[in-house]
């Protein structure tokens, strides 16, 4: 018989906190659960959920304001020190002391934790071992891509061996390499020690790893099971449409998620339009929709479950992101005597740090209009490359031009004429919304009665509150003050670098339906991103590696070069690196 008591129980546990408008709102509302020792758990939900609020009052770091929660059969409200010192936890931004090496970060952590000394040398070595990371052992952790950071975050909070290990989102803003290898770590750290571990996430893929998940909404829990378990919620809905002839499968899919009386969720893959229908829904009018393009039946996935239940729970589905604009007020950009040519040129481009080359002889066009994908693992150069697409950093050599203007002559000129949303938003959080615009607006050159109706626009079509502080906004009402920010000024091309990164599917619905209705709109997009799935809303797509163009196609064509044709984009990504790196590594061994 078993006596050892689960992992956390949970009774109707409650957690409120006061919003910015002074009211108070519940994080967490009467949750009750139950997690066993020695699994793997997944916390899923849109941003808002409550998986933050809950993974921080079992690390001991919030007090419910009621309910119970033992942890390791502990009453944390009794004795939260005691469950501390069992656990790990990695929070989303990990504390990483990037002047400091990979092995005085370990250091670091070890006398932190209070690790004896003589059990050290193998936990470290264990551990580097794991995380690939034995060579870099000298390395600041600042000079670190963002997939070694994360697997560095990990191995600091697994210095001390815990039996309970929280996981915050530990793959946000990393590449599917390497969270291909932060999740085997994390496996091979349960089957090896017998480890409980909960995790929350954004990728339903991981979830799908997971021997139990929990869907949890505006601080409820909406449903728990198996993978398997959930995705049968779904069965018998899950469809797939092939788009006719010449029409773009995210054009489909935009007028698909405009008629949500049909149809709950609705996503490109490999050219066709993956689709969950609404139960009971008019199959003469769903026909309709679809133009009587060729639709089947396929077999229902865990992220077509969590959709289901998300709209079931709220209705609306939880719009968090940026409503699209409407085909009359879309942004136009402006016609400027280039014709039908290629808005974008890069020829034989190079940047170079020092004697490390970031960029190696990249060569691609971007046509008006086009959304083009710019993606490669962490430390690939596809940032350095973006950056020199927006006028930030001057190449090295090569030919650029931005809407017809040479780059590495007139960045100024041709910043005029670009819209750009960075990763990390650039945004005055003490100011209001309006009072951002404005100042957006002003910086960009707009001036007097035409930057005031200017403004005023944005914040329609955007559906903001311009009275509202930015600094106190949900992340998905960030993301879409960023994204009106960038287009005030109406450019002709758009850049978005990794624009949805540590977003939940909801959430990238949203704003992708707002890109297609920008791209109709003859708004060129460049687009950096981790979610390979994101890839198939792009005409094309480039993947880079080591400063190295590996592919650049359509879609399809980029999976058939990498000879997974029936598969996901994330499986064709991860196989054109690891073909290249590879022939690389013989290349050299034979050198």
């Amino acid at each position: 018989m078993n006596d050892t008591p689960p992992s956390v129980v949970i009774e109707g546990l409650s957690k409120t906190f006061t919003g910015p408008d002074g009211k108070p709102f519940r994080a967490i509302d009467g949750i009750s659960l139950s997690i066993q020792p020695g699994t793997l758990v997944a916390l899923v939900g849109p941003d808002g959920a409550g998986k933050t609020t809950l993974m921080r009052m079992m690390a001991g770091l919030l007090r419910p304001d009621s309910g119970r929660l033992e942890v390791l059969g502990i009453d944390l409200a009794k004795d939260a020190q005691t469950v501390q010192n069992r656990i790990s936890y990695m929070p989303q931004r990990f504390g990483l002391y990037e002047d400091l090496s990979v092995q005085e970060n370990l250091d670091l952590y070890a006398d932190l934790h209070g690790v004896p000394a003589d059990v050290r040398a193998e936990r470290f070595s264990r551990l580097l071992d794991m995380t690939d990371l034995a060579r870099f052992t000298g390395r600041p952790a600042g000079k670190l891509s963002g997939g070694m950071k994360q697997k560095l975050g990990l191995a600091c909070t697994l210095v001390r061996v815990p039996d309970l290990l929280l996981l915050d989102e530990p793959s946000v803003g990393v590449d599917p390499l390497s969270r291909r290898d932060l999740w085997q770590i994390i496996e091979q750290l349960i089957a090896s020690d017998g480890l409980s571990v909960i995790g929350s996430t954004a990728y339903m893929d991981e979830a799908g790893r997971c021997d139990h998940v929990f869907v949890l909404n505006q601080g409820t829990l909406l449903a728990e099971g198996s993978p398997d378990d959930l995705r049968r919620r779904a069965e018998g809905l899950t469809h797939v449409v092939s788009p006719a002839d010449g029409v773009p499968a995210r054009d489909l899919q935009a007028r698909m998620i405009d008629a949500p009386d049909l149809v709950v969720d609705a996503v490109p893959s490999a050219g066709q339009v993956r689709f969950i229908c609404q139960p009971g829904c008019d199959q003469a009018a769903l026909k309709a929709l679809l133009h009587d393009c060729d639709c089947q039946p396929r077999k229902e996935e865990l992220e077509d479950a969590f959709m289901l239940l998300l709209h079931q729970h709220d209705g609306s589905g939880g719009d968090v992101s940026a409503p699209p604009p409407l085909a009359s007020e879309a942004p136009v950009a402006s016609q400027n005597g280039h014709g039908d040519g290629p808005v974008i040129v890069v020829r034989d481009l190079v940047r170079r740090f020092g004697d490390f080359t970031a960029v190696a002889n990249t060569s691609f066009d971007v046509k008006r209009g086009e959304i083009f994908g710019l993606l490669g693992p962490n430390g690939a150069g596809k940032t350095t490359t973006f950056r020199m697409l927006c006028g930030l950093l001057p190449a090295t050599s090569g030919e650029l031009q931005v809407a017809g203007v040479n780059l590495r002559k007139a960045r100024a000129a041709a910043r005029a004429r670009i819209g750009y949303v960075a990763q990390k938003f650039s945004l005055y959080s003490n100011l209001s919304v309006y009072e951002n615009l404005d100042f957006f607006g002003g910086a960009y050159g707009l001036r007097g009665k035409a930057r005031y109706q200017r403004v005023s626009e944005i914040i329609r079509q955007f559906d903001l509150d311009p009275d509202a502080q930015s600094g106190n906004l949900p992340l998905g009402y960030k993301q879409r003050l960023a994204m009106a920010a960038g287009l005030l000024h109406e450019p002709e091309i758009l850049f978005l670098d990794e624009p949805t990164s540590g977003i939940d599917p909801l959430a990238r619905r949203s704003f992708w339906r707002t890109i297609t209705a920008l791209s109709q709109s003859g708004v060129t997009v460049v687009v950096t991103t981790h979610f390979m799935e994101e890839a198939e809303y792009c005409d094309r797509i480039a993947i880079q590696d080591a400063g190295r163009l590996l592919a650049l196609g359509t879609p399809r064509e980029v999976r058939e070069r990498s000879g997974i044709t029936d598969g996901y984009m994330n499986e064709a990504f991860i196989a054109i690196v690891e073909q290249a790196r590879a022939a690389e590594a013989g290349g050299l061994e034979a050198a």
